[in-house]
């Protein structure tokens, strides 16, 4: 009886590995490195010259070879200057910040090309990705937490060498805030006048330009 109580629990103990070595594959840890830009009222379009660095990291779980579910933070900064620009309402403002911002976020991919589980398979694909987050931000101005976010973008990501793959990515967070520069129908602490308010029908935004680099656990050793 002893004996026979011993081999049950070893078949449990190979069922779970053999079932978790199956799920391994779709396992996916990484890391991204890259720079944020800020669209608000400051900079109203994206201007190169103020690309701040951030850093990121993110779990994903390839549900099937097309859809994925990842979730994933990064921290990283923003910045904007008045003095740069050619409007004349904006030379007269004479106003910059920089924002330091922390995010934490969970959306869903969709591969456009199939990812094969396969030793020799050549795995590539762009993809896109949608979802929802949380920021929390501060600058000279205000400091914020719990802001809800929806980021939206592209990619591509290619397995270099089975387990490693690297990637690109391109996402904008659309926020509920109009002060992710500092401006909005208010400005905290300074003398509220026509040239200190930001403009109250547009939320601020920011993009988040990356090249990634992430781990797929195909295979798991049994110890």
């Amino acid at each position: 009886m002893h004996r026979y109580r011993i081999n049950i629990a070893r078949l449990i103990v190979v069922g779970l590995f053999i079932s978790f070595s199956t799920q391994a594959q779709k396992i996916e840890l990484g890391a991204s490195l890259g720079g944020m830009l800020c669209k608000g009222d400051v900079t109203p379009a994206m201007n190169p010259r103020f690309i701040s660095p951030a850093v990121g990291g993110f779990f994903r779980y390839n549900a099937t070879r097309s859809f994925s579910m990842r979730a994933g933070g990064s921290i990283g900064s923003f910045r904007g200057e008045d003095r740069y620009s050619s409007d004349p309402l904006q030379l007269a403002r004479n106003y910059s910040y920089k924002t330091n911002i922390q995010e934490l976020y969970i959306d869903f991919e969709y591969n456009f090309l199939n990812y094969k589980p396969l030793p020799k398979a050549k795995n590539w694909t762009p993809y896109i990705f949608g979802g929802i987050g949380l920021c929390r931000f501060n600058n000279d101005v205000i400091r914020a937490g719990g802001v809800v976010t929806y980021p939206l973008g592209i990619g591509v990501k290619y397995e270099i060498k089975r387990p490693w793959s690297i990637g690109a990515e391109f996402g904008t967070r659309f926020s509920r805030t109009d002060y992710l520069d500092g401006l909005g129908d208010l400005t905290f602490g300074r003398a509220v006048t026509k040239t200190s308010q930001g403009n109250p029908a547009l939320s601020d935004s920011y993009t988040y330009v990356a090249l990634t680099v992430s781990y797929t656990f195909y295979k798991i050793v049994c110890p």
